[in-house]
């Protein structure tokens, strides 16, 4: 922290927290809601992610917070167990990540499939947006997802309801606002986010015409959110449907976390992320979740990729926005009180239809084949007719089945030949998902601006995880400015390309 007040990016880094100080506000009330828990409980998990997590973070300009992928999760602990069970839960999470990151197993997650990660997040859209599309006329998400797909069109023909009506309208108002604002915007404003547009829109309508729509409630004091674990806590921790909820929140948020921060890595050529470290740092930022009685947090790519395009240059951009959080919560809740809920809904549902990447499915498709395609669809379809970890366990297995044909021979191998301003570096055997950390931690040991040879000739196979991991590798080296040259012939040379 000394060095980012003393290194000369001070006015880069303020700056950019203002930036994710005005994307966060909305999204943490949002998540809260879209969590079935009072907007508050988002905002403290955001001041928790920026001013703690911001210090210990292994990743530098990841932004921590409340995360729409773990909505889900939470709206059914919460419907469950009550309100009451999400403090323990989020403490012996908290504890099995720090535990996790001093172990040393942060790199184990950045092997689960990018098909089961996207598919997973997109499943959560889907959730997400037949939920919060209730919410848009001021009325509760009902148990399941496909409860709520199968009573959307029923929201719609109801709508003799005036006031069901007039939320709906603020609703597409938010929506309208923050897309427009989006496509409209001139350069000189382009961090200012849409999300901020559409709600101060939406609410500057609501309060002006004075519309009888629900709106957000907040406590007047910003500790009078915090509720702390009660005397049944022990007996609480050691409950088997609190220890098994625990573990499926500690795998889902540690595995977002880490590709979020991978994801960020991309966008810089700054520090690269410690995943052990920040893996600790996400668990004593859910432990003290857990004892404020608040949200889970994870790394968000939001949030995160908004602090990188806004100039940040270290930690102190992630400690400030926290700080903005806090004074803000604290010195003017009363402002917060005049957001419609709607608008809120209306910010998740275009969250929710921007995390179903198509996109992203295509690309599986064409470039690797059709069973990292299938694997994206059938953790998607799972998250949505079952649940979440269900989703994400069927998705894992069916990785698996790109092992079968390779069984006898997973074994990967390296043969380094550096000499000059050259480093050869030969691979031998098959590069899969089990071999991704050994694979991951060999190349970030090539020394920085030197010319690489990667030689895959003897390279017998690589699966989807290793080749978007390869490719990322290679786009981050050949973008600071170190060339990298790729001998060997036929598809794996393709892919790693």
């Amino acid at each position: 922290m000394m060095k980012a007040l003393s290194g000369g990016t001070f006015s880069r880094d303020f700056t950019a927290s203002i930036v994710v100080f005005l994307v966060a506000m909305p999204l943490c009330m949002g998540i809260a809601v879209a969590s079935g828990v009072p907007p508050e409980k988002g905002l403290i998990t955001g001041i928790i992610g920026g001013v703690i997590v911001g210090l210990l973070a292994g990743s530098p300009l990841q932004v921590s917070g409340p995360a729409a992928g773990l909505a889900v999760i939470v709206f059914e602990i919460v419907r469950e167990q009550g309100l009451s069970a999400l403090g323990p839960i989020l403490i012996l999470a908290g504890a099995i990540q720090v535990v996790a990151g001093l172990l040393r197993v942060g790199g184990w997650f950045r092997a689960i499939s990018p098909a089961v990660v996207h598919g997973m997040l997109a499943g959560i859209g889907v959730l997400i947006v037949v939920g919060q599309f209730h919410v848009l006329f001021d009325d509760k998400p009902l148990s399941s997802g496909l409860a709520n797909l199968v009573a959307m069109p029923g929201q719609i023909f109801g709508l003799s309801n005036q006031d069901a009506a007039t939320a709906f309208a603020i609703g597409l108002v938010t929506i309208g606002g923050m897309i427009g604002w989006e496509k409209i915007r001139p350069a000189s404003l382009k961090l200012l986010p849409g999300a901020l547009v559409g709600v101060v829109l939406a609410t500057l309508v609501a309060f002006l015409l004075s519309l009888p729509v629900a709106r957000v409630v907040v406590p007047e004091s910003i500790t009078a959110a915090i509720s702390l674990p009660g005397e049944g806590l022990l007996q609480l921790l050691l409950s088997p449907t609190v220890i098994t909820t625990a573990i499926a929140i500690a795998f889902i948020a540690s595995a977002e976390t880490l590709l979020s921060a991978a994801a960020v890595d991309r966008m810089h050529d700054g520090v690269r992320t410690n995943y052990n470290r920040e893996l600790s740092a996400q668990g004593v930022g859910n432990l003290l979740c857990g004892f404020a009685g608040a949200l889970p947090m994870t790394g968000v790519i939001v949030r995160s990729s908004a602090n990188v395009q806004a100039g940040a240059k270290t930690r102190l951009s992630t400690f400030l926005h926290g700080i903005w959080i806090l004074a803000f919560v604290a010195l003017l809740p009363w402002l917060l009180r005049e957001i419609p809920m709607a608008a809120l809904a209306g910010i998740l549902v275009v969250t929710g239809v921007r995390l179903v990447s198509l996109d992203h499915a295509k690309h599986l498709l064409h470039r690797y084949g059709p069973l990292p395609a299938i694997v994206w669809a059938a953790t998607l379809i799972m998250v949505v007719a079952v649940d979440l970890l269900t989703g994400v366990l069927v998705g894992i297995g069916l990785s698996l089945l790109e092992l079968l044909p390779h069984v006898r021979r997973l074994r990967l191998g390296f043969d380094e030949d550096p000499h000059g301003d050259t480093h050869e570096l030969a691979l031998h055997g098959s590069a899969t998902f089990l071999t991704l950390p050994k694979l991951s931690a060999k190349l970030e040991s090539v020394p920085a601006g030197r010319h690489v040879v990667l030689n895959v000739e003897r390279l017998g196979h690589i699966d989807h995880t290793c080749a978007e991991m390869l490719r990322e590798w290679i786009d981050r080296r050949r973008g600071g400015g170190a060339p990298v040259e790729l001998s060997g012939a036929g598809r794996l040379r393709n892919l790693a390309a």
